[in-house]
């Protein structure tokens, strides 16, 4: 929710509440230069400077409702001997989901010496649940131990403020500073290194590997993987799966006979063939002519899939996450921000950008991509196209005119006006609120969410991740509420269409569990029901219930449960 990215800000932050306590502490260049210090190891070998000369104690991680990744509940006193992180986050939140990768970086690197706990103090009340934390640990592959902080306790021991935060905590159970923000994998780096060395000659170093009991080791393989968005196409029979954490595109008939597999199933960027291409946990799709554009949100790439050859490419990004609000430019030196979701209207592939709270666009077959709406900050403003505030835009459609997407993190539906004839560089129009708070004072719309029905500002949606428009209204995956809403966008209405409230897999009545993507096929609407890792086929008109299975369709060789 709040990123920084000067490695120097970083230390500072650090250092901010030891010197609170004591006075004095290293500077950055204290840091990240060898330092010799006056101690002797063995009567002869220095003992290099402690870092974090000034620590205290640091508070115990009593208090979290339930332990995950792990046999039971872990204290201090159990990791003695080991530098720990503590990653308070809350999986709703893009800026924590970009914490993972750095965290794995580090694990791995430091597989001996490091141990991080992730501090789940959740955002929403959906969050607070143990078993929708589990589904997010499995979803997001984290190997971490996570204790489910549900009332906020822990975070408040370590006087936190903001997702996403992490603790640096010593061998010796000695508190060394906090820092928010993403992008700081660089001096983490340093310190952990650091503390490792100093402590290794001190002595009070654990260098026995700690295994954990995981919660993917209690899951079965199954065919879909936590599936992220799904798009028809009616002209052509098809129906396009984004298998997410499967790292796959699946494609089938509407009557679900297997057509092709596009990816291996393992993480990676590399395009070529349907049968060794790569992804990183794709979510939305477009289709343009005989190209299927994607979404490669981790790989923060767009890709494309020639649906005759079968050969994937790469139409824009570098491959590496984005920092800062960059305009745009060139498609492949442009670097991208976890696009999510994906939509054509009138030959622009419009792009949420979910990473930094925009709507970006490329006009097909030309050579650049760039920001159309939204300026970076994170909030549910109204106004002009460059001046309104968005808040991780994560689905889009179109009534063929006008442009609809859902901010998860405002719990919102938004309107964003559109042109033909407007240059995608200097873009005219408005984004206005359909339903759910907005202009409220700063950041204030970001916790106004709910279930509520009702009209316009009375709304309350709870992390809403998926919309589709059809026959003048919109269907909208309220993803945290487990429910299907209709919402009608010239009356500001909404309505309860699907799902009794609480996640589940019954057909009658119809239960969901986080559904995040949504698509029309003739009489029926098709549903990513996405912790329960299927599809959904539904009447629209009698909503009766069945899943949609695609046969013969089985888990990559390379899947792992």
């Amino acid at each position: 929710m709040s990123t920084s990215r000067s490695l120097l800000k970083f230390a500072a932050t650090m250092l901010c509440l030891v010197g609170m306590a004591v006075s004095g502490g290293p500077n950055l260049a204290a840091l990240a230069q060898e330092t010799e210090g006056q101690a002797k190891v063995g009567g002869d070998k220095p003992l290099p400077e402690n870092p974090f000369p000034n620590r205290v104690p640091a508070a115990s991680l009593d208090g979290g409702v339930e332990w995950l990744n792990t046999s039971g509940p872990l204290s201090l006193k159990d990791l003695r001997g080991k530098v720990v992180v503590l990653d308070f986050w809350t999986y709703c939140c893009i800026n924590c989901i970009h914490v993972l990768p750095d965290l794995k970086y580090l694990e791995k690197k430091y597989g001996k010496e490091l141990v991080v706990i992730g501090v789940h103090s959740a955002k929403f009340d959906n969050e607070k649940e143990t078993g929708n934390i589990r589904k997010a640990i499995l979803r997001y592959e984290i190997e971490h131990p996570v204790v489910n902080d549900a009332n906020m306790t822990i975070w408040h021991k370590f006087r936190v403020g903001s997702w996403p935060s992490v603790v640096l905590i010593d061998p010796e159970g000695q508190f060394c500073g906090i820092a928010s923000g993403e992008g700081n994998r660089e001096l983490l780096d340093t310190v952990i290194g650091k503390l490792a060395d100093y402590h290794r000659a001190k002595g009070t170093l654990n260098e026995e590997p700690i295994k954990f009991d995981l919660e993917r080791g209690k899951e079965s393989a199954t065919p879909l993987r936590f599936p992220g968005k799904i798009l028809a196409d009616a002209e052509r029979d098809r129906l396009y799966i984004s298998d997410s954490n499967h790292n796959r595109i699946v494609v089938s008939t509407l009557a679900g006979q297997l057509v092709k597999v596009i990816g291996d199933g393992q993480i990676g960027a590399e395009d070529g063939a349907a049968e060794t291409a790569r992804f990183d946990h794709p979510q939305g799709m477009a289709l343009s002519g005989n190209t299927l554009y994607v979404a490669d949100t981790e790989n923060h790439l767009l890709r494309t899939i020639d649906l005759t050859s079968w050969q994937v490419g790469t139409l824009a990004g570098t491959g590496e996450q984005a920092r800062g609000r960059d305009a745009g430019g060139e498609l492949k030196t442009t670097a991208l921000n976890s696009p999510w979701d994906l939509f054509i209207l009138n030959d622009v592939l419009y792009v949420a950008m979910a990473g930094p709270h925009q709507l970006w666009s490329h006009q097909l077959r030309s050579g650049t991509i760039q920001n159309y709406a939204g300026s970076g900050r994170e909030d549910i403003i109204n106004g002009e196209l460059a001046k309104a505030a968005l808040a991780q835009p994560s689905g889009i459609t179109s009534d063929g005119e006008n442009l609809y997407i859902v901010d998860s993190e405002g719990s919102s539906v938004r309107k964003i006006t559109t042109s033909p004839d407007n240059s995608l560089t200097r873009p005219t129009g408005t984004v206005t609120t359909v339903v759910g708070a907005s202009d409220l004072p700063r950041g204030a719309s970001l916790f106004e969410f709910g279930d509520i029905d009702g009209k316009a500002g009375k709304v309350r949606l709870q992390h809403p991740l998926g919309i589709v428009f059809h026959e003048g209204q919109l269907f909208v995956a309220d993803s945290y509420n487990h429910k299907i809403k209709v919402i009608d966008p010239a009356k500001r209405t909404s309505e309860t269409w699907l799902g009794t409230g609480q996640p589940g897999v019954a057909l009658s009545p119809p239960q969901l569990s986080e559904p995040a993507g949504l698509a029309v096929a003739g009489k029926h609407l098709l549903i990513a029901d996405t912790n329960n890792h299927r599809i959904l086929k539904v009447d629209l008109k009698t909503k009766a219930a069945t899943e949609f299975k695609v046969e013969g369709l089985t888990p990559p060789a390379s899947a792992a449960p």
